[in-house]
């Protein structure tokens, strides 16, 4: 008890302290207005008793000669006083000049509250997270073992994977003020303002750090204040300079003193892209890579977000979870939400797997759009797709046909959307194939049905070369058996050939011409491979266009269907 009350004592005695130190110049206004208050109201006192010994003629000339001189100092003493103050104190902390102010509230750890359980679909980072908290509340032990405190943490990973959440976790954990900023807040078009701002941040951290023990600042896109800094020395770029060199010189301030302050910077950019001096050890030490969820982690974030919403039994969380592959946990919320706006409009009390894909679709293609196609503009369309779903189902054995729909959504006609089985981090040449043989789909089904093609086949012809282009150039998967990154050749002749004399080139033309007929070789086989395919199925590619056409949009079950009704067998995943 005796402990408790001393330290206690202590805390306030340094919480008196840092009040004084902010705010002396009121305490000082607030004294001198009392010091005048006491002796006005002494003077006072001795003019009514001098008042009330006089005689009636002295009375009568006091109220003539000094009435008005009273009045005058009652003003202009009196009333003005305060006003002066405020005046003299909105002019010391800048005026209507103080861009540099920095009006940033420090939140209470524990008024955050993010606990560890609410941190999920971010394993290793929050196991790396977990570990920065014990070293921020333990700096006893690491001390005796010789260790250093924790300056920097680098957050890095895609946008919505919760590097924001996890930063908020800590100081909820750790229980420390949390002050957050966004980098772009410190940059202005004046010069100098950025690094003052950064000056009041760490004072007041420090402050915060003094009285609580310690404090976190979180600074979000951190790449707006943080990017590699250039030679130029005017305008924008000089303040973007003197910005992040105060931050450098604030962050090696922190060595001097041992306040436990730790800056955690968050960024969507690669780490390339900022300042060395920035990421350097001894300022960020620790880089913690917040990555898209696995299929684990989005099965679990898909469990979190329903808590909240009323949802019936067709929901499945597992076939969800597949269906979200490379999303964010923000973008599983975002399409949680989606789908009860569209349970609500359809005025259902639970969302279904029905209003989870319509979700789905409006979030990742756009809303349908009304166009309205003759019915010769149907039928291509249908045929088109039926292509696309049909190449994918055998030659693409890495994907799902999720959906087929001859409706318009965003610049899209009409379309197959294909459903990643599985997380795939490395692609292989038999992959690549699959992907062109697939945009061929729709050529070859238009030329068998029609005899003709249409402008539709822009896009897919697209894709195709670009697959085609990179396994040859970039990849050596090419059939002359050419290895090598040949596109950084091409690249360096555009870039440097001015310099270098229009006649020298790092790649022959008669190397570019033995690459694109590699090229042109590989988009050949695949469209002879699909033509065979889609004659032997003929009769699966009338079935399947007819059914377009009937319901406008197919699911995975309807899709399905289909091809079970032909007896049809999806090839292993290669």
């Amino acid at each position: 008890m005796v402990i408790l009350t001393l330290k206690m004592g202590k805390l306030n005695s340094r919480k008196i302290k840092i009040f004084l130190k902010l705010h002396w110049v009121a305490v000082v206004a607030i004294l001198l207005l009392i010091i005048i208050g006491i002796s006005f109201v002494f003077f006072l006192y001795n003019a009514i008793v001098s008042w009330n010994t006089s005689d009636s003629y002295f009375k009568k000339t006091a109220l003539a000669q000094y009435g008005m001189f009273f009045y005058i100092f009652l003003v202009l003493h009196i009333i003005s006083m305060p006003l002066s103050v405020i005046a003299m104190l909105w002019t010391m902390r800048g005026g209507y000049m103080s861009f540099a102010k920095m009006g940033k509230k420090a939140v209470e750890g524990k008024d955050i509250a993010i606990q560890w359980k609410d941190v999920i679909g971010m394993d290793e980072a929050k196991e790396e997270a977990m570990e920065v908290m014990r070293l921020i509340t333990d700096r006893a032990h690491l001390k005796r073992i010789g260790g250093k405190i924790l300056k920097g943490i680098l957050m890095m990973g895609p946008p919505g994977c919760g590097k924001t959440y996890l930063a908020k976790a800590i100081a909820t954990e750790s229980n420390l003020p949390f002050i957050a900023m966004s980098g772009s807040e410190f940059v202005e078009m004046f010069v100098g303002v950025g690094a003052s701002r950064v000056r009041k941040l760490f004072k007041k951290a420090q402050q915060l750090a003094y009285i609580e023990g310690g404090c976190i600042i979180f600074i979000d896109e951190l790449d707006a204040v943080g990017a590699k800094r250039s030679g130029m020395d005017f305008g924008g770029a000089r303040e973007s300079n003197s910005t992040l060199n105060q931050l450098l010189v604030e962050m090696d301030g922190l060595k001097g003193e041992e306040h436990n302050i730790v800056i955690i910077g968050a960024t969507n950019a690669p780490e390339n892209f900022l300042d060395k001096a920035l990421v350097r050890p001894g300022r960020f030490d620790r880089k913690i890579y917040v990555q898209l969820p696995n299929l684990d982690e989005r099965e679990k974030l898909v469990q979190y977000y329903l808590k909240g919403v009323k949802y019936d039994s067709s929901v499945d969380i597992t076939r969800l979870a597949r269906l979200t592959v490379g999303n964010s946990p923000a973008d599983i919320a975002h399409l949680i939400r989606e789908a009860t706006l569209i349970a609500v409009r359809n005025k259902k009390e639970e969302i279904s797997m029905k209003e989870i894909t319509e979700a789905y679709d409006r979030v990742e293609l756009g809303i349908k759009h009304k166009v309205v196609f003759n019915e010769e503009e149907r039928k291509k369309i249908a045929y088109h797709e039926a292509g696309h779903a049909i190449t994918m189902y055998f030659f693409a054995p890495h994907s799902d046909v999720f959906k087929a729909t001859i409706l318009a959504r965003g610049g899209a006609l009409g379309f197959v959307m294909p459903q990643a089985r599985e997380e795939l981090h490395i692609g292989t040449r038999e992959h690549f194939l699959g992907n062109i043989k697939v945009s061929l789909g729709s050529y070859a089904a238009e030329r068998l049905k029609f005899n003709t093609t249409t402008s539709g086949v822009n896009q897919d012809f697209r894709h195709a070369m670009m697959n085609a282009y990179n396994m040859v150039w970039k990849w050596g998967m090419g059939n002359s058996g050419l290895v090598g990154d040949y596109s950084l050749l091409e690249k360096m002749d555009q870039e440097g050939g001015i310099f270098r004399g229009e006649s020298s080139s790092y790649i022959s033309e008669k190397l570019k011409e033995q690459l694109n007929n590699d090229v042109q070789k590989i988009l050949n086989d695949c469209l002879k491979e699909v033509e065979v395919l889609l004659q032997k199925e003929s009769a699966l590619l009338e079935r399947f266009a007819q059914e377009l056409l009937a319901k406008d949009e197919l699911n995975y079950d309807e899709i399905e269907t289909i091809f079970k009704e032909f007896g049809k067998v999806r090839p292993l995943t290669a």
